[in-house]
């Protein structure tokens, strides 16, 4: 058989000749369109005061603002929600007063024996803030494109058929692993833990509304959230509970601590409440590496669950609502699991299905903005909680008595950015003395300029790091205290005073 080129003058041999052979039956497909992310950022908290009435500012609850959190964003409220009082970056509250948008996903760690977690492919969310022309953009053109590729397919697998069948089916196998529900996995803790987490619904009589999420703390009704998440409505607003059977009761603020960022609010009327108590963990037991499960209601989203590891412990952070609110200090668990503003107030747990931290902040990448409109920043794997333990102190103290205590060594100290430790400052608010006269520090010799160093073994580089620190003392407790004057070190041991309430 010879061939037939163009413009040729060999004739064709003798003989029967093939027809040319057919263009392939499948199309190429077109590749789907790029999706391009965007983040946020948000503004620092004010300088703070240790001691009697000078002593660290308070959060918020916010905008991103955690609607971080605003994990305030926020304020995911964006901790989150909150903004870093004296940190070089940016902190947000997991909480806003607002609630657009939708939640990004966690971060697979290790499960129980029901095998490892993340076996079961998840799809990928959007980025957090995404306006919904965008995602479904997205989306529509992955239809598209599995829609081409399952055509093409079709059809290879069809002129290929030999047996003159009209179908063809293919079977999906499941994998015992990826459809297990035994103690100790995801699902399982998710399935025991949902029923005791709330939707919470802050409305001001000012018009400030915001979202966020709490756990029940005990059988009488008592609900453990941020600070920040209900401070809205704390002066005769309206607060309201909702629990993932759709049930909504009203609820009243029992106590709140701004300097911690720690709520408790109580249930009216909850007769019909089915109320389970969540487990209490031990964070002093925490390993960073552990598997962890956050639980919350990211952009209003409610029951959402997202996985991770403790990425890091005592992490010192100052963060606030982004509305002007005083900062809060929490010596954190830092996490991986997707936090987003609404997350605020909600439990992070353990492999065991355990509290070991309430959700409080997240840190924004940006300012938020994007495709022409402000936005709300999302989780960018930078999550902070607020370790059980000290929660649980606070919480006790809120229901014993509506206020919170606070640990104190009476100086104040600069809290904006040094890196080098935390100086004592010249004076105090409205020019009283920096260190009170027969307060802690002032017993233990501590002097205006000083700088402090370390707290027992613990480095210092700023002052919200110290007052993070002292505050997950107790009064009474003694700690020593390094510190340098005039290029010398030296070491002070204090008695850790006491001051009550946020004022």
């Amino acid at each position: 058989m010879s061939t037939e080129n163009e413009g040729s003058a060999v004739p064709p041999a003798p003989g029967p000749h093939p027809a040319p052979p057919a263009p392939h039956p499948n199309p190429a497909v077109p590749p789907a369109p790029d999706y391009d992310p965007t983040a946020g950022t948000r503004p620092t908290a004010s300088d703070a005061p240790i001691g009697p009435s000078d002593a660290a500012g308070s959060p918020g609850e916010g905008a991103p603002g955690p609607g971080a959190p605003g994990p305030g964003a926020p304020g995911p409220g964006a901790p989150g929600s909150g903004a870093d009082a004296g940190q070089s970056s940016t902190w947000w509250s997991a909480d806003g007063g607002q609630q657009p948008g939708g939640p990004g996903d966690g971060q697979g760690g290790q499960g129980g024996p029901g095998g490892p977690w993340g076996t079961a492919p998840v799809p990928p969310s959007g980025p957090p803030g995404r306006k919904p022309r965008g995602l479904v953009a997205a989306m529509l053109a992955a239809v598209l494109v599995a829609g081409a590729i399952g055509g093409g397919i079709g059809f290879w697998a069809a002129d290929r058929e030999s047996d003159g069948s009209d179908t063809t089916t293919v079977s999906a196998y499941g994998n015992p692993k990826t459809e297990s529900r035994a103690p100790g996995s995801v699902s399982s803790i998710a399935n025991k833990t949902l029923p005791s987490v709330v939707t919470i619904e802050a409305q001001g009589n000012n018009g400030e509304s915001g979202t966020g999420t709490g756990f029940v703390y005990d059988k009488q009704g008592h609900i453990l959230t941020n600070n920040h998440v209900v401070a809205s409505a704390a002066d005769n607003g309206k607060l309201t509970a909702t629990f993932s059977n759709g049930k909504r009761y009203t609820a009243e603020v029992v106590g709140r601590a701004q300097g911690y960022d720690v709520a408790v609010v109580k249930l009216k009327n909850a007769a019909g409440a089915k109320l389970d108590p969540l487990p209490l963990g031990n964070s002093d037991r925490v390993a960073v590496g552990d598997a962890t499960v956050a639980i919350g209601a990211p952009f209003g989203l409610s029951g959402t669950v997202t996985t991770g590891i403790v990425s890091a412990k005592k992490r010192p952070v100052a963060s606030s609502d982004g509305g002007g609110g005083n900062a809060s200090y929490m010596s954190a668990l830092q996490t991986d699991a997707s936090i987003n503003p609404g997350n605020s107030g909600g439990p992070l747990l353990n492999a065991d299905g355990g509290v070991i931290g309430i959700n409080s902040a997240i840190q924004s990448a940006g300012n938020g903005s994007g495709l022409g409109e402000s936005q709300q920043s999302g989780s960018i794997g930078l999550g902070f909680a607020i370790p059980i333990n000290q929660a649980k102190n606070v919480a006790e103290q809120l229901i014993k008595t509506g206020q919170p205590i606070y640990p104190v060594i009476e100086a104040t100290v600069s809290t904006k950015d040094s890196a080098n430790g935390a100086t004592i400052a010249s004076n105090g608010t409205g020019g009283s003395p920096a260190v009170v006269p027969g307060g802690p520090a002032d017993k233990a010799g501590l002097k205006s300029g000083d700088v402090i160093t370390k707290l027992d073994d613990m480095a210092i580089d700023s002052g919200p790091t110290l007052i993070s620190e002292i505050w997950t003392h107790q009064p009474g407790d003694k700690v020593t205290l390094t510190y340098k004057r005039g290029g010398k070190l030296s070491t002070a041991d204090v008695t850790l005073g006491k001051r009550k309430g946020d004022s």
